[in-house]
């Protein structure tokens, strides 16, 4: 699939000018200085505009009962999809992100989990979905989370998708 590939960035527009793994090690590090206990959650929801796909993918910090902050990357493509096909490559887009993240968090004890903007309501055709992104996530040994449980998706990455 052919995607225009954007850079990182906070949601304020400052870019990322280092690696994202560098960026999360920083933000981990400085965080923990802070006192914060953290949680991660990465996410990514698309829309479609005409012949584009624009598909948006967050890493949410949370600091556990002191707000968050979250890092933001969008994507474009001309690629036509069924909205089966597009929830899986909104799936594929997480896990592309959480992976490399993963042995960072493990090493420095942040829980994360991967969230899908797909719907557990079988009346929602996203629904169609579930069963292989759930099976993708979990054999991944990833923390599963769908609608409506899904607030990094579903909320934070929804927002930042033009």
């Amino acid at each position: 699939m052919e995607t225009d590939q954007q850079q990182w960035r906070k949601l304020n527009g400052q870019k990322i000018r280092i690696p994202i793994e560098e960026e999360v090690r920083a933000a981990i590090a400085r965080e923990r200085a802070g006192g914060h206990e953290l949680k991660v959650c990465i996410g990514t929801d698309s829309q479609v505009k005409g012949k584009e796909t624009e598909f948006a993918t967050v890493i949410v910090f949370i600091r556990k009962g002191k707000g968050g902050f979250m890092y933001i990357r969008n994507e474009v493509t001309q690629q036509k999809m069924s909205i089966k096909e597009r929830m899986l490559v909104e799936v594929a887009k997480s896990i592309e992100v959480a992976y490399p993240l993963c042995n960072i968090f493990s090493r420095y004890s942040v829980d994360m989990e991967v969230h899908v903007d797909i719907n557990t309501n079988p009346n929602f055709k996203s629904n169609d979905a579930l069963r292989e992104a759930m099976g993708y996530i979990l054999g991944m040994g990833f923390v599963f989370k769908a609608k409506p449980d899904a607030f990094a998706s579903s909320s934070c990455a929804n927002k930042v998708v033009q």
